[in-house]
């Protein structure tokens, strides 16, 4: 392998180096290679790089708070081989839906280490829950209140909740992925008393126990400073309903949201800043939560942190071949590629940016300005805008590192072209986690 350090390569999964032919190697295969074996549009992940950021999060967090849980956001990305990696690992799973819930389930995740989150739970969703005995429901709303306590009753079981509180906090991220300020959908909001009711109206149900509170302040968050502020004043508030209720504060969520590098001029905290961030306002604050003498104190309650996003972007890259080459002179030069918005419609609906390599020109000079275009009839269907490449041709392969969350999960089948293989790589061995859809397969449900 060539030991030559490329800037990029530090945006690519942990094991990414370039061989001695210039080509892009990941968990030691020839993405070059791998681009032929399975054609492209193709999504690979390092499995090294999975269980690293699954280790980092669990070493770093718990070196500062010792009882830490972390349990991995499964919109970022989830499928059965991953699930098997967190499971081996030893996180916890946060579900939003029936069908995460149903994926973890098939490779027996264990239950009782699953947290189902949600701003508008079906009833169905809700008794697949208790059936197969969840840890935690993340209860949102008056009426999930209501109604999960009716169906726990006629289950006859008593369920373990956290009240997800809204805490008025903005993080400074996109407007889409902001989910902790007063005009929210998620969540009982401080400000207006209605999180004060919600533990009046939970202390009052015959099949519920209240665990704890939860908050999420969105996504990325760039900042250690949103998280301070929020767990400031939902443990002030915890403090007040111990005083109010009796109520004893065992767990605190303070949700996802760690940012990671898209580009080579990203600036966000390490997880070790995050940790030591958010253990210091911990520890500085919970001794006052009881209003006991410092004999009698309650314990601190358990922290639950939910990355979803920094466990797998990295751990992802996407590949494309170039097809037809368009210059528009002293205008740009759009290479476009055979995926789009279809398989990663971020760029589009959030503004994301990325950097791209040509995985089969690794060790060229990047003198090239182009703009990345998909193939969808969609004049917002670019990935990268004003990039700098090697000089480009019909047939090389782009690389995209980063793209191992959320773009996956919001895949579609727009212009009915077919979704894209997964493929997961270690040790030099590449194994297919995900195969490609067919055009059969487009039309498989029709009736």
């Amino acid at each position: 392998m060539n030991t030559k350090k490329l800037p990029k390569l530090s945006l690519f999964p942990l094991t990414a180096e370039v061989s001695n032919q210039g080509h892009l190697c990941i968990g030691g295969c020839d993405v070059v290679d791998l681009a032929k074996e399975f054609s492209t549009p193709l999504y690979l992940f390092d499995e090294f790089t999975l269980h690293h950021k699954c280790r980092e999060f669990k070493s770093a967090f718990g070196k500062y708070y010792p009882d830490t849980l972390v349990i991995y956001a499964s919109k970022a990305f989830l499928n059965k081989a991953l699930t098997l990696i967190l499971k081996e690992e030893g996180l916890g799973l946060d579900v939003v839906s029936g069908g995460e819930l149903s994926i973890a389930h098939s490779v027996d995740f264990p239950m009782d280490k699953v947290y189902f989150h949600g701003n508008n739970k079906a009833p169905e969703e809700l008794e697949l829950a208790l059936d197969w005995g969840i840890g935690r429901f993340v209860v949102d709303n008056p009426y999930e209140l209501e109604l999960l306590n009716k169906l726990a009753a006629e289950k006859g079981t008593n369920q373990d909740i956290l009240l997800r509180i809204t805490p008025g906090v903005d993080p400074h991220t996109h407007q889409y992925t902001t989910t902790g300020t007063l005009d929210s959908k998620f969540g009982f909001p401080l400000a207006t008393g209605q999180a004060e009711e919600a533990v009046k109206q939970v202390m009052s149900t015959s099949n519920l126990s209240l665990s704890g509170f939860h908050f999420h302040l969105g996504s990325p968050v760039f900042q250690v400073q949103p998280y301070e502020l929020a767990i400031e004043l939902v443990l002030r508030f915890a403090r007040e309903m111990s005083e109010q209720f009796g109520f004893t504060l065992s767990e605190l969520g303070i949700g996802g949201g760690f940012a990671v590098p898209y580009t080579l001029d990203s600036k966000v905290p390490t997880v070790t800043d995050y940790a030591k961030a958010i253990a210091s306002k911990l520890n500085s604050l919970i001794p006052a939560l009881s209003p006991l003498p410092p004999e009698e104190r309650v314990t601190y309650p358990r922290l639950i942190i939910e990355p979803g996003r920094a466990i797998v972007g990295q751990a992802g890259i996407a590949l494309y071949t170039v097809g037809a080459i368009k210059k528009i002179p002293g205008i740009r030069k759009y290479i476009c590629i055979d995926g789009g918005i279809n398989d990663n419609i971020r760029p589009a609906l959030y503004g994301a940016n990325y950097e791209a390599l040509v995985a089969n020109k690794a060790l060229d000079k990047e003198e090239d300005s182009v703009t990345i275009a998909g193939k969808l009839c969609e004049s917002g269907d670019i990935l990268v805008q004003d990039t700098t490449l090697a000089s480009v041709s019909p047939g090389d392969i782009i690389a995209i590192p980063v793209c191992g969350a959320y773009s996956i999960p919001m895949w579609s089948n727009y212009n009915a072209l077919p979704r894209p293989a997964i493929v997961m790589v270690e040790k030099g061995k590449a194994r297919l986690i995900r195969r490609r859809e067919s055009y059969q397969d487009l039309m498989r449900l029709d009736v």
